[in-house]
């Protein structure tokens, strides 16, 4: 028997309620994944992470990340799509920045739950 089943079937009916509840539509659910695809990339998340302090131009990030500047543009037009990155003109240059403060907070969580899971590992305590 597979360990992620449950032994005996019992519905929970107050639990299932209140998880339909909760339960977000198809079609955020498929916005969501999307998103979660973009950011499955680790070029799109050092990206991501070299804007976190402020806005760059594509020159900038290019060195920050050691990519090509048609590499990186190539990233910042997925990023840019799914919203999570906005683009300034200046001129020639071209600057970019995180779309709004919950691409900040999302990576801060993200990166907080890899610590914690990091930390966990380091001391042994992790379930595996």
């Amino acid at each position: 028997m597979s360990e992620d089943l449950c032994g005996v079937n019992v519905v929970h009916s107050d639990r299932v309620i209140r998880a339909s509840t909760a339960l977000v539509s198809n079609e955020i659910a498929r916005r969501l994944a999307e998103t979660f695809k973009v950011l499955g990339d680790p070029t799109r998340i050092k990206i991501i992470s070299a804007l976190y302090e402020g806005e760059l131009c594509v020159c900038d990030i290019s060195a920050v990340v050691s990519l090509s500047q048609s590499a990186v543009s190539h990233q910042l037009g997925a990023l840019r799509r799914e919203r999570l990155v906005r683009r300034r003109r200046d001129g020639q240059k071209i600057f970019y920045s995180l779309d709004d403060e919950h691409i900040k907070r999302l990576l801060s969580e993200c990166l907080d739950h890899v610590a914690e899971e990091e930390s966990l590992v380091e001391s042994g305590t992790a379930a595996g």
